[in-house]
């Protein structure tokens, strides 16, 4: 991506998640980015393929950090609530909830590009709540995982309130993942 596309990925992906998606005009865009029209429709080719890519940059950094707190994880049980972790340190700057919700509320056609970064966003978490589970040997890791993508992204959801949910979900997943685990003979 050149200089401009950076900015105006940078730009447009704080006025999304500060304003909405649709409510974001590529006007706006251009000026807080320092680029003419032009030259945004030039390195992205429509808004559509902006949001796209502006989502697709968040879940990079996203993913990045669940990762690095599932590999500081001292043991595989403390592993599967490492994404409770990586949210309390991604929420100290972002505080309007989800992205990849209100993408989805935003745009709820399927078909959308955006929409399946977001859609994807979710199942790749729900994928890893279970195949972590499953490496730490709790017992129905699938049934675990959605059970930890509920409070996951019910953390998230409460994240624009003045209530920190945070602590209470990432204490409920302990206690599940806990009580999942089958006893070692």
């Amino acid at each position: 991506m050149t200089p401009a596309g950076r900015r105006i990925v940078a730009a447009a992906e704080e006025l999304f998640y500060s304003r909405g998606i649709t409510a974001v005009g590529v006007d706006l865009i251009a000026e807080h980015s320092g680029v003419t029209k032009r030259t945004l429709y030039n390195q992205f080719g429509s808004k559509d393929h902006l949001v796209t890519a502006c989502l697709t940059e968040r879940d990079q950094r996203w993913r990045s950090l669940v990762r690095a707190a599932v590999d500081a994880s001292d043991t595989p049980a403390e592993a599967v609530t490492a994404p409770f972790e990586a949210l309390r340190t991604w929420s100290e700057t972002n505080t309007r909830g989800c992205a990849f919700i209100n993408a989805l509320a935003e745009l709820p056609d399927p078909s959308h590009p955006a929409h399946r970064v977001a859609a994807a966003q979710k199942l790749w978490l729900l994928n890893l709540f279970e195949e972590l589970a499953a490496t730490a040997g709790c017992s129905h890791p699938a049934t675990l995982a959605t059970r930890l993508l509920v409070l996951h992204e019910g953390a998230l959801a409460l994240q624009p309130l003045p209530v920190d949910s945070l602590p209470e979900s990432t204490d409920l997943a302990r206690m599940l993942v806990r009580s999942g685990m089958r006893p070692r003979h």
